[in-house]
């Protein structure tokens, strides 16, 4: 939620209007995972359309966003969730503890101060799902909110990549190209 306290009540606004909400878990996590289930963190949840799917597939899952509007929706649906309103933007993430977590979701959420908490929160062994929007040739360095091409390969650089794919989003509600990660960090 870049941007914000403002940035935050529009989210809130658009939470309470259920003007795009999607209901349905990402393709991407659906599709990876299949792991043994263990602990999970989605970070800038929303209404909790993946955490959700994590924890009715025995994922224990914390799930965090800015919007309280949207972490009172997710609890509502499914208390056994441990959902947090949590500001990205000012570092709340660095408060994890260091090897948590064995899978790691941010799905079109991009802010890449995150990234090394990111890393960090995951146990070695474990898997990193993003999915977010990038730039075209005319933002080669990317902006605040979309990563440049082949961006998130470089920062996963010496983690195996399970999957990387740029393109048309094949997912109802997103409209600008994607990238899309799924790495697994290090023993």
């Amino acid at each position: 939620m870049s941007g914000g306290s403002s940035r935050i009540e529009e989210w809130d606004q658009r939470y309470r209007s259920s003007k795009q909400v999607i209901e349905t878990p990402s393709p991407l996590v659906v599709q990876f995972s299949g792991l043994v289930p263990g602990r999970a963190l989605d970070l800038a949840c929303g209404p909790g359309r993946n955490a959700l799917f994590l924890a009715e597939h025995g994922w224990r899952v914390r799930a965090v966003d800015g919007s309280k509007v949207a972490i009172e929706r997710l609890r509502a649906s499914n208390p056994s969730i441990d959902a947090r309103v949590v500001d990205l933007e000012a570092g709340e993430l660095a408060a994890v503890a260091p090897e948590t977590y064995d899978l790691i979701l941010s799905c079109y959420y991009l802010q890449r101060s995150l990234i090394p908490s990111m890393k960090a929160a995951l146990r070695p062994g474990g898997f990193l799902i993003i999915i977010v929007h990038i730039t075209g040739a005319d933002q080669p360095q990317g902006t605040p909110t979309r990563a440049y091409p082949d961006e998130l390969r470089e920062l996963f650089r010496g983690w195996r990549i399970l999957h990387y794919r740029e393109g048309e989003p094949e997912e109802a509600g997103h409209r600008h190209s994607v990238a899309e990660l799924v790495a697994q960090k290090p023993a």
